[in-house]
């Protein structure tokens, strides 16, 4: 996984405000960084070092088949993958040296299933949940900035999300050293508190992300306190046009029971309120105009939380109601910018609200790799409704004409690798205390 940073224009503030500079093409060596990408992801690997993903459904639930044929249940796929080793911009176990000064962070998790729940604190094998040694100040998320900046003693991130942050760590004497943390599951995340609703990713593994070693600034801090920053405002969104009720769904084997899942849906609500499972070859049931401002209702049917994507927008949370609830609750600070990513909380309606301002094809779908590679990805579209014939599932039109390709503005989203010109401000130690 990996991303890249767009700067510049009316949304963004000028140089030297924000800590800086951040990588470049170009950079001579040896230059210091106070903006820094991170890209958080867990991987498990072969004792020679080679990346292991698990060969078959066994690996997950122990369910060793009938599979298809003998079933309706496929052989290779794993629902969610959770590795056993965190990694940072493709390093394990890795340290960054860090000043006495304040620091900006560019977060994105990047792995396959798991959710982040990030604290840094002073020892990474304490009691879970631990108490933060410095918070952090949120920023923006995918699309910008927020309306003001969130301070936060720790920092939930689903799979494609991204969060910009600073942490100060202008009052850490030198020397000292502390630990960016996960308290997230080690398994399926459906919302709550570590220690209290679930137990906390393994503290000797999972649990611990990147070590800091505070040390002598080496210039002077210039950029502005982040509680006195002033943020650039938001373009509010547009009177909404319509209104329209999805659904998130997942179904267990139809002929083995208790057998399950077998595959993850996206799909529609029906009047009564209940859902209908869709396919990715089903006709396209999303068509908004364009210059619509719609509202996407997100009814999750399912046990799980899934961070659900929708390419070519950046929307806004509205609300989110939990079944039974009498009023909606907001979004929550740190939600309140432009995303292209949201949490969707079981048994919970999370709205969404978006201008679709560019005709195309498009999809959405939860950006839980194994998910959305099960059939969890829908195609929409913008502008006039399609024409052609429909397409089956190997992109061949009833004339066996095959789908022509996106065009790169169409198609850039997350684009694999590192961010572009990034070059590796921290080492690859392993150490006693990490």
């Amino acid at each position: 996984a990996g991303f890249y940073l767009l700067r510049g224009g009316p949304g963004d503030l000028p140089d030297g405000v924000l800590p800086g500079p951040a990588p470049r093409p170009g950079d001579p060596p040896g230059r210091s960084y106070y903006e820094i990408p991170l890209v958080i992801q867990d991987r498990s690997f072969y004792e020679d070092g080679s990346l292991l993903y698990p060969a078959g459904r066994a690996a997950f639930d122990g369910f060793k088949g009938p599979y298809v044929p003998g079933s309706d249940v496929p052989p290779i796929w794993n629902p969610e993958f959770f590795g056993d080793t965190m990694v940072v911009n493709g390093r394990t176990w890795p340290v960054l040296d860090v000043e006495r000064r304040r620091y900006r962070f560019r977060l994105l998790n990047g792995c396959n299933s798991r959710f982040l729940i990030l604290k840094v604190v002073a020892d990474p094998a304490a009691r879970r949940p631990a108490d933060p040694a410095l918070a952090f100040w949120q920023l923006g998320s995918e699309g910008g900035f927020l309306p003001a900046p969130v301070q936060l003693e720790q920092l939930l991130i689903a799979p494609a999300e991204r969060a910009d942050v600073i942490i100060d760590f202008t009052s850490v004497p030198v020397g000292t050293a502390l630990y960016l943390i996960n308290e997230a599951p080690d398994s399926v995340f459906k919302g709550g508190r570590a220690g209290t609703d679930f137990a906390p990713a393994n503290p000797s593994m999972t649990g611990q992300v990147l070590k800091f070693v505070v040390q002598s600034h080496t210039s002077p801090d210039t950029s502005v306190q982040p509680s006195r920053l002033t943020l650039p405002s938001l373009v509010p969104l547009g009177t909404v046009d319509r209104i329209r009720r999805l659904s998130l769904n997942e179904q267990n084997s139809a002929v083995l029971p208790h057998v399950g899942p077998r595959e993850a849906l996206l799909g529609t609500v029906d009047g009564h309120g209940k859902p209908v499972p869709l396919r990715w070859d089903d006709p396209v049931t999303e068509n908004p105009a364009l210059g619509a401002t719609e509202i996407w209702e997100i009814h999750n049917f399912t046990v799980d939380a899934h961070p659900i994507h929708i390419h070519e927008v950046q929307f806004q949370i509205v609300d989110r109601r939990k079944s039974g609830q009498k009023a909606p609750l907001p979004a929550e600070p740190w939600e309140r910018g432009f995303k292209d990513t949201a949490i969707a909380y079981p048994g919970t309606v999370t709205r969404l609200k978006a201008t679709f301002d560019r005709t195309g094809l498009f999809v959405w779908h939860c950006h839980m790799l194994e998910h959305e590679d099960n059939e969890m990805m829908r195609s929409y579209r913008v502008g006039p409704a399609q024409t052609t014939p429909p397409k089956n599932p190997q992109g061949l039109s009833s004339t066996g004409a095959p789908d022509p390709a996106p065009s790169p503005a169409a198609s850039m989203e997350m684009q694999p690798g590192r961010p572009h010109g990034a070059a590796e401000p921290f080492t690859a130690r392993r150490d006693p205390g990490h």
